[in-house]
């Protein structure tokens, strides 16, 4: 950090319809420092990031860079001042390769392309960071971890001068977390700023700077250093929160009988990989069963499987020892299977609907929501109001457009819905992810309630300490293959760190 301000906002403001997501927000960015924003679901941390990079126009306050100041009309103005930014959904063409990918839209000058040129710049960053990547595989055979080391080179091509990083640890495993973080100083160390986000205080400890952010304001920027974890939460979300938020579980259920059973699944995708390859699982009533693994692995293949809305190739799904692959969606959710889906947009919400809607998606003929051939509108009112208290989720009213609400909140109307519907198995995948800690917490409670009142959960999350702590036993996935099935009790990260990168193991 040289102390020199490279980025500032002052009294930064921006309204949505029925929100306020920036208020008066005095920000700086300093030379060559990693800087942590922390804040709640709808503390505003992502519209701030989105205003730096041209994706919002702010309402009222300025932005100044190098202590002049700027407006940026779209990303491409804060790229041509040396911004670059990583979202949480990368923007990559799958049928392109990792070179191609970098350069497309970067050379804006000639009528042609230096590859050789191009490929020799991309070797030097790589090689001044330790990132390994063949530039002429195609991004749609990397993984998502590789995936992102691509969209991060593609700033550092562009000679970026600040780059922000929204959840950026979110698809990588512990040991890639900890590479990123080390790179991030070094970029730090060579003058360049960043800007990160993360719900995860264990990253947040080791920024060079913390701005806290709650309800749309900028609470406070501290050193971690000179503070601590649990006083950092305590003001980020106003009272105290435990860090860890399940106990150890001594729960004990029946192994005797499945109520879901699934034996030898295989499913190829439309590249002709197997995503799912000879999977075998036994879920019972009353235990959760933690799924480990980085994102891409099977993951997301397995738990639509599951929820009926993709049927394997080959192999069977049992439910109490009926089978029922290859039957529709509907059939499964009358069984009382909720699913929690790892995309909350494209799978989970209907965003032009409100929240009230969205609450009772796909459940909307229930006679507790009709009113002869229409909607009960007072009834799905009460319930969505209910909800939205205990839940927290942050709006004015149940008639907002979840397209109005944060990332996290959007989440949590999906959450509410799934635990409030399904009665007898709860899928649940990457359920707190982008969520902050004080509803992290509630949420791992009401998986566990959910298993205290014979549920059967399948919860799979990158976040493994949770898992040991909360579940009953965990299988670990990579490459579409059940590498382990561990006791919770007996097990540890770094056991579930060598399964996930491959290595097998005798299932428990």
């Amino acid at each position: 950090m040289s102390g020199q301000a490279l980025l500032e906002t002052k009294m930064l403001t921006k309204h949505f319809p029925g929100v306020v997501a920036n208020e008066g927000i005095n920000f700086v960015l300093e030379e060559g420092e990693v800087h942590c924003l922390f804040g709640e679901n709808g503390a505003g941390k992502s519209t701030l990031c989105s205003c730096l990079f041209g994706y919002y126009r702010p309402d009222g306050g300025s932005i100044e860079f190098k202590g002049e100041p700027v407006k940026f009309r779209s990303p491409r103005d804060s790229i041509r001042y040396g911004i670059g930014m990583v979202h949480q959904h990368f923007v990559l063409v799958d049928e392109f390769t990792v070179l191609e990918n970098i350069i497309v839209g970067t050379n804006t000058e000639k009528w042609s392309l230096d590859l050789e040129a191009s490929e020799n710049q991309l070797k030097n960053i790589c090689d001044e960071y330790g990132i390994d990547l063949k530039f002429n595989s195609l991004v749609r055979d990397l993984s998502v971890g590789e995936q992102q080391w691509v969209e991060i080179l593609k700033s550092l091509y562009l000679k970026v001068e600040i780059l922000i990083l929204d959840e950026p640890t979110a698809v990588l495993t512990p040991e890639e977390s900890n590479k990123l973080f080390k790179i991030m100083h070094k970029m730090g160390q060579n003058g360049i700023s960043i800007i990160f986000i993360s719900h995860k205080i264990s990253e947040v400890m080791l920024a060079d700077r913390v701005s806290v952010m709650s309800k749309g304001r900028l609470i406070d920027t501290v050193f971690p250093r000179e503070t601590t974890p649990q006083e950092l939460t305590n003001l980020m979300i106003g009272r105290e929160v435990k860090l860890r938020v399940i106990e150890e579980n001594d729960n004990e259920y029946d192994r005797s009988y499945p109520i879901l059973s699934i034996n030898n699944l295989k499913y190829k995708n439309k590249y002709g990989k197997f995503a799912l390859n000879d999977i075998s699982l036994n879920l019972y009533s009353g235990e959760i069963l933690g799924l480990a693994g980085v994102s891409g692995n099977g993951q997301k293949e397995l738990f639509e499987s599951l929820s009926g809305n993709l049927n394997p190739d080959s192999g069977t799904i049992s439910y109490e020892g009926k089978e029922i692959q290859g039957r529709s969606s509907r059939v499964f959710m009358d069984l009382g299977i909720g699913l929690i889906p790892d995309d909350r947009y494209r799978e989970g919400l209907v965003s032009d609907f409100d929240i009230s809607e969205n609450i009772i998606l796909g459940w909307q003929r229930l006679n507790d929501y009709t009113k002869g051939f229409f909607l009960n509108r007072n009834n799905i009112k009460r319930l969505a109001e209910d909800l939205i208290k205990k839940f927290n989720i942050m709006t004015p009213s149940s008639t907002v457009p979840v397209s109005h609400l944060s990332g996290g909140n959007a989440q949590k109307v999906i959450l509410a819905r799934e635990l409030n519907h399904s009665n007898k198995i709860l899928l649940a995948n990457q359920p707190t992810r982008g969520l902050d800690l004080g509803v992290i917490e509630y949420v791992y409670n009401q998986i566990k309630l959910k298993r205290d009142e014979g549920f059967a959960v399948l919860l799979a999350s990158e976040e493994l300490e949770d898992l040991i702590n909360l579940c009953d036993r965990i299988a670990i996935i990579s490459d579409g293959e059940i590498k382990g099935i561990v006791e919770a009790k007996s097990t540890s990260i770094q056991d579930i760190g060598l399964l996930m990168a491959g290595q097998s193991e005798t299932s428990a």
